[in-house]
């Protein structure tokens, strides 16, 4: 089941696509929810983000050869930072690249959306129920900065740097997702999350054991060898297996 949030005659809703058309979902997706019987055609919409989360926590170094293209080491334990809610954008919306920053790069990767509060997860206890679903994810990614500033808040902190979408995929196996970016039509990354250094279950308890992940929560489980700058007027599709293609196009702040 795909699942996208939508704006359509100035309302927004969330819905499920059956072919081209959208079911508007009644309910929370969250909780409980039936499909209603008046579809929308997908190509009247303007698709949004799929979820408003409370926080981003993106994971650092989780594919052993991004580690190395970057000259880091591998981690004893996920690397985690966070991404603020103000960066959130959707499929077709713009990533604006600050002035203060003379490298911008993508970074595409898999994204997963939490469905219920979580508490202190054991390691041997099973988190997929506490899991909505799946999305594209690129984790955009001021590099001078990163460098600079050592820490990452500011390097992927600004406004437009979490772009998410076009929807949340349900009932895929998260040990075999194939990812792929491509920069202006060329590929750049190709991977997929059986080769995680920690795996999707791990990262959701070893966060559990951190802080509480709240409904609609996203972690970003890290990316691929591949990562590279971008320009303006550059398009950056990430594409997953069993969910679709987020596109995103780049440009220069005025400001």
């Amino acid at each position: 089941m795909k699942i996208y949030r939508f704006r359509y005659r100035k309302r927004v809703l969330q819905g499920v696509l059956k072919e081209e058309f959208l079911f508007p979902i009644v309910g929370s997706v969250f909780g409980d929810f039936r499909i209603g019987t008046s579809p929308v055609p997908i190509s009247d919409v303007r698709v949004l983000p799929p979820v408003l989360p409370s926080k981003i926590i993106g994971i650092g170094r989780n594919y052993r050869e991004h580690a190395k293209e970057l000259g880091n080491p591998l981690p004893e334990e996920p690397l985690i930072f966070l991404k603020p809610p103000s960066a959130v954008i959707g499929h077709l919306e713009a990533v604006i690249q600050p002035p203060v920053s003379v490298r911008v790069d993508y970074e595409g990767e898999v994204g997963v959306v939490i469905r219920k509060k979580t508490h202190p997860f054991r390691d041997d206890e099973p988190v997929e129920s506490f899991i909505l679903g799946y999305t594209c994810f690129n984790d955009v990614t001021a590099r001078d900065l990163q460098t600079k500033d050592v820490q990452f808040t500011r390097a992927k902190g600004f406004d437009t740097f979490a772009a998410v979408g076009p929807c949340i995929a349900t009932g895929l196996d998260p040990d075999g997702l194939r990812l792929k970016t491509f920069l202006n039509g060329k590929l750049v990354q190709s991977g997929t999350t059986a080769n995680l250094i920690f795996s999707i279950p791990t990262l959701v308890r070893f966060l559990s054991r951190i802080m509480t992940l709240n409904p609609g929560d996203i972690i970003a489980t890290g990316t691929p060898a591949g990562v590279g700058p971008t320009s303006p007027g550059d398009r950056v599709d990430v594409q997953v297996e069993g969910i679709g293609v987020l596109s995103n196009t780049f440009t220069r702040s005025s400001a």
